[in-house]
């Protein structure tokens, strides 16, 4: 128990660090969820502050995620809370308590949570982000798709026993909140009307 209620919190805490929220305010000097999609995360940050700011955000959203799962694994040698922790920073960086619960997406943390737990099969999902992007230019693309790609390969994985049972039921909690958060995405990518990379980043905040 004290495995688990150490990670969750670690989790939930590190997730809530609002990164996008403090590197926008060195940037730009303000709010940047008062642009774009009105979010914290990596895609929000490049659209409105640009490539590197963006870079740091996703090194440090993403680290989010992988140090609870590393601290399950490998401080208390437990798989389960190593995913509780995963989880836990998934769920902080969407609803950060540090930030008014308004965060970003879950997606760089989920990858994180994934490479804490996985790390060889965590290495090929950039490839699959980095087609996705490329044919379509649209981020929400490659999250709306590629996680739960990537999801359903964590569970071939497990079937085949190559990595842990539990490490697919991080996959599918992670997937269900990284989808509902993007269900505005899903609903422009219908309409026509989602930013492509590039564009949006000076409008008013849409969510």
């Amino acid at each position: 128990m004290i495995a688990y209620a150490v990670t969750l919190v670690l989790g939930y805490v590190m997730g809530s660090l609002p990164w996008g929220l403090i590197v926008g305010y060195i940037w730009l000097r303000r709010d940047i969820r008062e642009s774009g999609s009105g979010k914290t995360g990596t895609t929000n940050v490049l659209r409105t502050a640009g490539k590197i700011p963006a870079g740091l955000v996703m090194i440090l959203d993403i680290a989010k995620g992988a140090v609870p799962a590393l601290v399950g694994r490998y401080v208390f040698d437990n798989d389960g809370a190593a995913v509780a922790g995963a989880c836990a920073a998934v769920v902080g960086h969407i609803w950060p308590v540090f930030a008014g619960f308004r965060g970003g997406r879950g997606v760089a943390s989920t990858y994180g949570g994934v490479l804490g737990l996985a790390p060889l099969l965590s290495l090929g999902f950039p490839v699959i982000g980095a087609v996705l992007v490329l044919a379509t230019r649209y981020v929400s693309v490659m999250s709306v798709v590629g996680v739960p790609v990537c999801a359903a390969l964590i569970g071939v994985a497990a079937l085949l026993g190559w990595t842990e049972p539990e490490y697919f039921l991080f996959a599918l909690f992670a997937t269900a909140l990284v989808e509902y958060k993007h269900i505005p995405n899903i609903q422009r990518l219908r309409a026509g009307t989602e930013p492509k990379i590039g564009q949006g980043g000076n409008r008013p905040a849409t969510g």
